[in-house]
């Protein structure tokens, strides 16, 4: 077998990254068709290697993934929170050969938005909504320049009343 050149392998590697994300949005349309994605946004049970890499999907928490092998993979906060990734979203890490660590959201949960006021206790920054506390990353608070007190617009798991994390949309 002869040698492929690194630039086919790199327009096969953007070809696959391409289907992936048109496949999400594929998914994503017909959720909002039919309404009901649980099957269809589920992260796959198996760890994969390819191309690109070992491809794990997992759940973001609000802070972590957690993977189909029950092991924590850290999640860049200035990812986490540019991305506004909200706790229960389906997300897919890619680590190449040389350890470089990609994360996609490719399953967003139902979101709703809701408006709060930023606290501040045990180490830790919160948006309380109607007297509950939702955690936010610490990342929101500095890129959005919060002070405790300020009114807050987040972005929580519409269908998930056991949430603990928020994504910060804006300060108001």
């Amino acid at each position: 077998m002869s040698e492929i050149p690194e630039k086919q392998i790199k327009r096969l590697r953007g070809l696959i990254s391409d289907a992936e994300t048109n496949l999400a949005a594929a998914k994503e349309l017909l959720i909002s068709i039919l309404g009901d994605g649980d099957a269809i946004t589920a992260p796959r049970e198996t760890i994969v290697s390819g191309p690109e890499g070992k491809v794990i999907e997992g759940i973001f928490d609000g802070q972590i993934m957690i993977g189909p092998d029950g092991k924590n993979y850290p999640v860049p906060a200035n990812y986490a929170s540019k991305s506004k990734l909200v706790e229960g979203d389906i997300m897919k890490l890619t680590i190449t050969e040389d350890g470089k660590f990609m994360y996609k959201q490719i399953g967003p949960v139902e979101r709703k938005t809701v408006i709060g006021t930023l606290t501040y206790h045990d180490d830790k920054y919160f948006v309380e909504v109607a007297g509950r506390e939702y955690q936010i990353l610490y990342a929101s608070v500095t890129y959005f320049r919060l002070r405790t007190g300020s009114q807050v617009s987040v972005t929580i798991p519409a269908n998930n009343e056991d949430a603990t994390w928020a994504a910060v949309e804006a300060s108001l």
